[in-house]
């Protein structure tokens, strides 16, 4: 019971530091940076993976699950705005 705890706690401490590093980049330097660390999101995302995988208990699995669902929404978010930044580049003229 108390590896429930102590993953509870190392997610909500991760979720709190990751919105305060998140909230102090500036929004001009948001979407360069989100798309020059898609590989991070990857990375978190097989972490949490992991972490499911060898979960015993409901609260485990529960964390685990939740831990995989926003690191996979964290990792495709992070290839939509790359798309988006990327179309902004693009000519405005359609080839003839």
């Amino acid at each position: 019971m108390i590896e429930g705890f102590t993953a509870l706690y190392i997610f909500m401490l991760a979720g709190f530091t990751g919105y305060e590093v998140i909230s102090r980049v500036p929004v001009i330097l948001h979407t360069p940076l989100m798309s020059g660390s898609n590989f991070v999101h990857g990375i978190v995302l097989v972490g949490a993976m992991v972490a499911l995988g060898h979960a015993e208990t409901d609260m485990e699995i529960l964390i685990g699950f939740i831990g995989v669902l926003l690191g996979a929404g964290n990792a495709v978010g992070g290839y939509v705005v790359t798309e988006r930044m990327l179309e902004m580049f693009k000519s405005s003229k359609e080839a003839k």
